[in-house]
């Protein structure tokens, strides 16, 4: 498992990241695993490495709508900094990969030690509730094929790859929409050379061309992230920049992701 490689505990002291990283243990995050459901307690907190989770709203029995995505931009367990212990979503594995887990009650005794800690998901729980808006008002006003453009960019910032695995069924469980829809907006961008799908396996061919289907949510979310933060960072730029999660926001700096 790589040394850290999770944003938000880059952006930590050294003093501090060394004593959170004490009390992190290695995990694998898996496809299709649920980390948490709503009006349940929280029993640990997730600082993805690799993996990427789904924030999912259940409303009335009916299939979930995605609502926003932790990768390693940020945590999953944010609400713990507010002194709610009750988790908000549904959450689910969306992308596998290594991930850092701490307990709750570890968590928070390291929580009431380091204001670092506590200013920077402050901020993060700021862009959450930005992301949960966006995806609000995405919802309401953006039709399907943009609306998708932007989700396959956000999973694809979060995936570190061109390549990944979703079917049409995960995409209008995500999404809210018939699958019917999905399958009409997936065969446009394939049409128009900007993704190939076969059997699942989707591959990004033209980046560029998705981010100008794609509604302004993805450019407005990017935007929230680096402008909090961005801001007063204890490590070197070009590690820093490493750490970004919308490779939009790479263009502006010297050290794309790998």
């Amino acid at each position: 498992m790589p040394a850290v490689e999770n944003h938000l505990i880059e952006l930590l002291p050294r003093k501090e990241r060394l004593r959170l990283l004490a009390i992190c243990e290695p995990v694998q995050l898996v496809h299709a695993d649920v980390l948490c459901e709503p009006g349940a307690p929280t029993r640990h907190v997730y600082f993805p490495i690799e993996g990427f989770v789904s924030l999912v709203t259940l409303v009335d029995g009916r299939p979930g709508l995605e609502v926003g995505m932790v990768g390693r931009e940020g945590m999953l367990g944010a609400q713990l900094a507010l002194g709610v212990v009750t988790a908000p979503l549904h959450a689910l594995v969306q992308g596998p990969g290594a991930a850092w887990r701490v307990g709750t009650g570890d968590f928070q005794r390291e929580l009431a030690r380091s204001p670092a800690l506590q200013s920077g998901l402050n901020r993060y729980i700021y862009v959450l509730m930005s992301q949960l808006a966006a995806s609000a008002a995405c919802l309401r006003f953006h039709q399907i094929g943009p609306r998708l453009a932007r989700w396959l960019l956000m999973s694809q910032d979060r995936a570190h790859a061109d390549h990944f695995r979703v079917t049409h069924e995960f995409l209008a469980y995500m999404l809210g929409v018939r699958r019917v829809g999905v399958t009409a907006a997936a065969g446009a961008l394939q049409r128009s050379g900007l993704i190939e799908y076969r059997r699942g396996d989707l591959t990004v061919l033209d980046r560029d061309g998705l981010k100008a289907t794609a509604c302004g949510c993805y450019d407005a979310d990017c935007q929230a992230y680096a402008k909090l933060l961005r801001r007063d960072v204890a490590v070197p730029r070009a590690r820093r920049d490493r750490q970004l999660p919308c490779r939009s926001l790479q263009l502006q700096t010297i050290n794309p992701l790998p």
